[in-house]
């Protein structure tokens, strides 16, 4: 009976692993998905914009010419740089104009051909109106005008109207819009006296060869100032005349440019209503020049 077990046993143990093999094998369990990658991002996206700058950019980028050789209105400092009452004029409207300006010199007769050629962007050098220069290029309204007016000894007995001056002597530049002013209004009732320059015609009045010289405003009180003119003064009262003296300076622009010149306008008017233009002249001149 034992050994009929034992047997039972052995064969049991035998079978076991040919049913194991029987069965079908079950396919291998699948790894766990992986979560999905986030997408790359953009490299523009990776660096972050700089901040923005806090200038505004300027609304123009223009070069202002002038001649440098006419004091006090324009000259050439210590440095070779622009200077004067004109370049002051303009380096305040560049800033009401948001514009960034330089400041350029150069001949008389470079001035206007350069401007054309498009060497420089505007022209500020004691340019009077005139109709030939308004077919040529865009002018401005005018930003300053010296007036016509006459100088005399210290003491002279006729500081008044013009019309004391008949029968007198007057010294003048041949040649030249003031002359033409004295040729309308004194040809029959004074003594007129022509010079080549009016440099010759205030040494005769210092000589008293003359009662009185008539000229540009500005030019007779300045030498008055030097040791020369101290023997004479301005007298009677300021002349103007727009068909024979002018209607005074402007600056001038390419005639394409008129966005320009509506800007330099607008900022000329308005430094003569708040005063700044004012404040400007009283630094050169004792006297209005517009």
């Amino acid at each position: 009976m034992r050994r009929l077990l034992t047997l039972l046993v052995m064969l049991l143990a035998t079978a076991a692993p040919s049913a194991a093999q029987q069965q079908p094998q079950q396919p291998p369990p699948k790894p766990a998905a992986k979560p999905p990658a986030a997408p790359a991002k953009p490299a523009a996206a990776a660096a972050k914009p700089g901040p923005k700058s806090p200038f505004t950019p300027p609304a123009y980028k223009i070069t202002v010419a002038t001649e440098g050789a006419f004091p006090p209105f324009n000259y050439l400092d210590r440095k070779g740089m622009p200077a004067g009452f004109e370049m002051e004029v303009a380096q305040e409207a560049c800033q009401r104009m948001k514009a960034e300006c330089e400041f350029t010199a150069f001949k008389w007769d470079e001035l206007i051909p350069g401007l054309l050629d498009k060497k420089f962007d505007m022209i500020m050098s004691s340019m009077e109106v005139t109709s030939e220069r308004r077919k040529r290029m865009a002018l401005s309204r005018r930003y300053y005008l010296s007036p016509g007016a006459f100088i005399a000894q210290k003491g002279a007995p006729f500081d008044g109207p013009p019309s004391l001056l008949r029968n007198k002597r007057i010294g003048i530049q041949k040649d030249s819009t003031h002359a033409d002013w004295a040729d309308k209004s004194f040809r029959r009732s004074a003594q007129l006296k022509r010079y080549d320059t009016l440099a010759e015609a205030l040494r005769a009045l210092a000589k008293d060869e003359v009662d009185a010289v008539f000229g540009d405003k500005v030019q007779l009180w300045l030498w008055s100032q030097k040791a020369e003119g101290k023997c004479c003064e301005l007298i009677g009262q300021d002349i103007k005349d727009n068909q024979t003296l002018g209607i005074g300076v402007a600056a001038g622009v390419r005639r394409e440019d008129m966005k320009l010149r509506d800007a330099f306008n607008k900022a000329l008017g308005e430094m003569v209503s708040d005063g700044t233009y004012k404040k400007i002249s009283d630094k050169y001149f004792p006297f209005a020049i517009n």
